[in-house]
């Protein structure tokens, strides 16, 4: 990997967890959808990269969101679950060709259809645990389904909107 790559990949890091702690700690719509954006960072690294790594940059990124949050552990465990699962459901996806070296799975280079079936389930994932985690034991399924579709929908239309205005598609030869 160049290091002009790697530093891209510090800096959308460093983008996402301040976008999140500034901007988007207190923005819930009704109460029950909430934005985290932060997924998106794990959810468009380089197809390439390994499982451990990414579990790593997870782990370092959800710490990061947790420490402001007053969370302890929800946000980590539930973008490190999100992490390992990432790679195989890529594997599950890949198109008859392969992916192109260095492609970020994002909704410019792939499409929308692939990127929808690539990203709604993963968000499903993560939101689904992190709320089960946080409601551990207060016997409110009804509500904690609505947070989690809610939410899931609403981070994933924050992610098409930051794809559109900040990411750029990747030119073949």
């Amino acid at each position: 990997m160049s290091s002009n790559r790697i530093f891209l990949l510090v800096g959308g890091f460093v983008f996402y967890l301040v976008v999140q702690v500034v901007l988007l700690k207190n923005m819930v719509l009704f109460g029950t959808s909430f934005c985290f954006l932060y997924v998106f960072f794990i959810l468009l690294l380089p197809i390439e990269m390994k499982t451990i790594p990414i579990m790593l940059i997870a782990f370092a990124m959800g710490i990061g969101i947790d420490i402001f949050y007053d969370t302890i552990g929800i946000h980590t465990a539930s973008l490190v679950a999100l992490a390992f699962l990432r790679n195989t459901w890529l594997n599950t996806l890949t198109p008859t060709g392969g992916y192109d070296e260095n492609l970020t799975p994002s909704l410019l280079n792939l499409g929308l259809g692939w990127y929808v079936s690539y990203s709604l389930p993963l968000i499903l994932i993560h939101h689904g645990l992190f709320f089960f985690i946080e409601s551990l034991g207060t016997n409110l399924f009804l509500p904690v389904v609505q947070k989690i579709i809610g939410s899931a929908i609403f981070a994933f239309l924050m992610s098409i909107i930051v794809q559109l205005l900040f990411y750029r598609r990747r030119r073949g030869i």
